[in-house]
């Protein structure tokens, strides 16, 4: 964590690394955030699973070990699980210990015949899979929400990559005797006014989230930096087709981090977080790019959504 704040914060534009949004107190601000209304794609995904988590479920097949890469509170994969056929096994993997056990706590009294197998890390980082009492048919990655969008286009396309690594490799050792899949969550490109309230709820809990990010490397890293000068703000970037979370410095804010000291001038900004939207058909080239095949897509009225099914090739 250090070495990559230390990193991130010598950019230009100074950088802090998303993922440490999820503490504790922050994991509970992005549930909130997710019951928000402007924040339509909790929602949306949500609405999708229960139209065609059937479909679902039949693409997946049976004997399915499901690895979910940034498993939440696993409101949605309790959807998915409660109509998967006989599943081999679920392996959640999460950065937030706290969270992790709580939600794997309820999930195993919930399915207590599943055998649930968690992994507390950073899905961002390699990672092998924990052994299993049972041999799975097939593996397929779950990869829910919008997360894919939050990584630069080289990051996602790097972890596209892993992901179809992960599933031939997991599937070799345990012979599996099914390709390897991805159902992937992917936030489409819409109005831009739909995409600025999502970001920027009257509740101001987007902003509280923002800022906690601070709070949590004061806590971890003792950078002592004052929240009450730094300001959220989640504009959306054109060019980029993407909505930038930034914190903007209200004031001149100095701060040492292992014995460096950094400056962040008025009005300058702190990247938080990216959030890119897609259009359909060039993400399905994407796909195919970093080994995947599209076998099933699935979006809403409104084309707000979309949950992509994909096989390794």
């Amino acid at each position: 964590m250090l070495q990559e704040v230390l990193e991130s914060l010598s950019e230009r534009p100074r950088r802090l690394p998303s993922k440490y949004f999820y503490d504790a107190r922050g994991s509970e601000l992005f549930d909130a955030i997710c019951e928000l209304p402007e924040y339509y794609v909790t929602r949306t995904e949500l609405s999708l699973m229960e139209t065609h988590v059937d479909q679902m479920a039949a693409a997946l097949g049976p004997r399915v070990c499901l690895v979910e890469m940034g498993s939440g509170s696993g409101v949605k994969t309790r959807r998915l699980l409660s109509e998967l056929d006989a599943p081999a096994a679920y392996v959640p993997v999460e950065i937030a210990r706290d969270h992790l056990v709580d939600s794997v706590g309820r999930l195993g009294e919930e399915f207590p015949e599943l055998e649930i197998s968690a992994v507390c890390g950073d899905f961002l980082q390699p990672l092998r899979l924990p052994p299993l009492s049972s041999e799975p048919r097939r593996y397929v990655v779950y990869f829910p929400g919008s997360t894919i969008g939050n990584l630069t286009t080289e990051g996602a396309d790097a972890l596209l990559s892993r992901f179809s690594d992960l599933v031939r490799e997991a599937g070799r050792e345990a012979a599996a005797r099914v390709p390897g899949g991805l159902l992937l969550g992917v936030d489409l490109q819409k109005d831009v006014a739909v995409l600025e309230a999502a970001y920027n709820d009257a509740a101001g809990l987007t902003a509280e989230f923002n800022l906690n990010l601070l709070a949590h490397l004061n806590r971890r890293l003792g950078t002592q930096i004052p929240l009450d000068a730094f300001a959220h703000e989640a504009p959306y970037v054109a060019e980029s087709e993407r909505i930038e979370m930034r914190l903007r410095a209200l004031r001149r804010v100095e701060f040492e981090l292992a014995g460096r000291r950094f400056v962040v001038e008025a009005g300058e900004p702190l990247v938080t977080e990216y959030s890119h939207k897609y259009a359909l058909e060039p993400f399905r080239t994407r796909l195919a790019d970093r080994g995947w095949q599209v076998r099933q897509v699935w979006t809403d009225p409104q084309q707000y959504f979309a949950l992509i099914y994909a096989e390794a090739r």
